[in-house]
């Protein structure tokens, strides 16, 4: 069924309003977790001397902006919870852009990475191929993007307060290669348990052709 932009709007306040009114819990529950391993396949995967301008999509309070920060790169933050822009521009002295994912204005060309960990789910399935050509679009030639979402079985809806859609790998896949993106690699985290055991899927991608067409229609597979 298609979303109305009611629909979209209602997701989109909703979902905001719930980390806005956790935000902080959320800063002290997630300040030291472990994505190093995230990092490091962003990094890598980068070609061309550093350092490196990083988006971190979906910054939140900022902790990785941090570290991005630490290792010498140059890292602007966007995230569309107006407490988690202030907080990271607060706790990591970077440009924060606070915008709405699914009404984003981003610069052509400008990023050699981008870093959307833990957030691309939150993009409802058929705004996805849009946000994802403008994610192509902002990236320079050869550019790289890291993402990690929940794996699911390619359903989407609310789970409390928060809307997502849970897309296994070959769907996941399909609407990447469609943007004009090409694998790199995937895995499933946390590391050294078995899969069961793995809700995250994490994959990185490099920009290859021209880029998508922003509002072209999402691939014909039914996650209903």
């Amino acid at each position: 069924m298609k979303q109305t932009p009611s629909d979209l709007e209602q997701i989109t306040s909703t979902t905001l309003g719930h980390y806005d009114s956790v935000a902080e819990d959320f800063r002290e529950g997630t300040r030291d977790h472990d994505v190093s391993q995230n990092i490091d396949a962003l990094l890598r995967h980068i070609q061309g001397p550093a350092p490196f301008s990083i988006l971190d999509f979906g910054c939140g309070p900022g902790r990785d902006l941090q570290t991005f920060t630490r290792l010498g790169h140059t890292a602007t933050g966007l995230d569309g919870s107006q407490v988690f822009a202030r907080m990271a521009r607060e706790d990591s002295g970077c440009e924060v852009w606070q915008q709405d994912f699914l009404k984003l204005d981003l610069p052509a060309g400008r990023f050699d990475g981008i870093f959307a960990n833990a957030v691309l789910f939150h993009v409802p399935l058929q705004e996805l191929p849009r946000v994802l050509g403008q994610l192509h679009a902002t990236l320079k030639p050869g550019g790289v993007l890291f993402s990690s979402n929940p794996r699911g079985d390619n359903r989407e809806g609310w789970n409390g307060p928060r809307y997502g859609s849970y897309h296994d790998l070959e769907a996941w896949r399909r609407l990447l290669t469609d943007a004009g993106f090409a694998e790199l690699e995937h895995y499933y985290r946390p590391a050294g348990l078995p899969r069961e055991q793995q809700p995250w899927l994490a994959s990185v991608w490099r920009k290859v052709g021209q880029d998508a067409i922003a509002g072209r229609p999402a691939p014909a597979f039914d996650l209903h």
